[in-house]
């Protein structure tokens, strides 16, 4: 069991930032609210020391919130920083580095391992006291966090693990191929394959709303994937690709909630399944590197960030069959061509979208009545602020050529210049 520093979070907003400065030296960390109690912090194990991590948000309901006598009482090594009132960080990241080297290794005298390979064998040895002999289910969307699970849980389990992917038509080109090429036929998976194209997209038809193509989408996946778990028995654990940021982003005591997260607090209360969640204590780089040491291919590893509803938030309103294959084609283009150019893993997020109306073009000799495509591409730290990437301009002809000459139904192309703000991200 790997030693571990503690980050208690008294109001600060950098408490990710400093747990994932240790972890960067080879250290354990975790993020904990401000009142852990003597049995909670008695049930972590190995703990070599704790920061008291002050900022902003530590006067809570008028009271300046602080440690609790546990924390205070451990006889740990206690590192206090207050970004209000205490000794700073140093604006400088290597001589900040070294603050936290120094009192991790010097005054904790924590060892350096934590590292991917022992982090795959400790949860091996987790998932299996947990589960025994019992039978897993897991939602495998093909995206990044379930792909890493359902390969741990392969490694942990075997064929005590039923996966369910889910089509719902709405995702990008060659996708459920590769699941069911990677899970189905390399990895031997128990691997049950749901064709519910047509059932999303009539769900969908004529809804041009976004958020409520969202919630559809949502609903519809909830109720194919009770369908599917029915058939099966005596399955009594749900595995979950739930990660460090989720939790993180949902909000703490002192915190306010970025964004909620389905598989953070928002399963119903008559869930008839224990939890597993093995990845809930990693942050994405991890969780990547993960997959790298289980064998996944490199480029569902590091697939980019894929909204949840898919191609539907960039089939933007009402979608058709027509315009979303568009969407899907573009977007297949724009990656070929990315990757050709050494951009793939360079740019943090590019896509194309394609809005529902129509302009006048020419194409062989004669006029056209067509949709433009969107290309959108940024670079971000934390999603919260974006920056443009400066494509090049030969790129760029390039991909308008490709586009307009080998995508049905597009005779022009757009290039998105908005940061982020005034824009988002997404268009829907």
């Amino acid at each position: 069991m790997q030693d571990r520093i503690l980050v208690i979070d008294l109001g600060s907003n950098q408490n990710t930032d400093i747990a994932r400065e240790i972890r960067s030296l080879g250290v354990f960390s975790e993020i904990h609210p401000h009142d852990l109690s003597e049995e909670s912090l008695a049930a972590l194990p190995n703990v070599k020391g704790i920061i008291l991590n002050g900022g902003p948000n530590r006067v809570v309901d008028g009271v300046t919130i602080d440690a609790s006598e546990a924390i205070y009482d451990s006889g740990l090594p206690i590192l206090k920083v207050d970004h209000q009132e205490g000794p700073k960080w140093s604006p400088d990241l290597a001589k900040r580095r070294e603050q936290i080297r120094m009192f991790i290794f010097d005054i904790c005298q924590a060892e350096a391992d934590w590292n991917v390979d022992n982090f795959i064998k400790e949860q091996v040895a987790a998932i299996r006291e947990q589960v025994g002999d019992k039978q897993v289910l897991l939602a495998l969307s093909g995206g990044v966090d379930s792909s890493v699970v359902a390969a741990l849980l392969i490694k942990a389990i075997g064929n005590q693990l039923t996966c369910v992917h889910v089509n719902h038509g709405l995702l990008r080109k060659g996708e459920p191929e590769q699941v069911v090429e990677v899970f189905g036929k390399k990895l031997d998976a128990n691997l049950v394959y749901v064709d519910a194209v047509d059932r999303f997209l009539d769900k969908l038809a004529g809804v041009a709303d976004p958020e409520q193509k969202r919630k559809i989408n949502g609903e519809e996946f909830i109720r194919v994937f009770e369908e599917e778990a029915r058939k099966l028995d005596g399955v009594e654990f749900l595995a979950q690709g739930t990660i460090y940021p989720d939790i993180i982003e949902s909000g703490t005591k002192t915190v306010k909630a970025v964004k909620s997260h389905h598989n953070v607090g928002g399963l119903p209360d008559d869930l008839q399944f224990e939890l597993v969640e093995p990845l809930n204590m990693l942050f994405k780089d991890e969780v990547r590197a993960c997959g790298d040491a289980l064998g996944l291919p490199h480029d569902m590893v590091y697939r980019q960030p894929f909204p949840g509803p898919g191609l539907g938030v960039r089939c933007l309103g009402a979608i058709t069959r027509d315009r979303l294959e568009a969407v899907r084609e573009s977007d297949a283009i724009l990656r070929e061509e990315f990757a050709r150019a050494g951009l793939a893993g360079k740019v943090w997020q590019y896509f194309t979208a394609v809005p529902d109306f129509k302009s006048v073009g020419v194409k062989d000799d004669a006029r056209s009545f067509e949709w433009p495509v969107i290309i959108r591409a940024v670079n971000t730290v934390d999603a919260m602020t974006a920056s443009i990437e400066p494509l090049p301009y030969e790129l760029l002809a390039k991909l308008t050529y490709r586009m307009t000459h080998e995508v049905k139904g597009i005779n022009r192309v757009l290039y998105d210049l908005t940061p982020k703000p005034v824009g988002t991200i997404e268009w829907e």
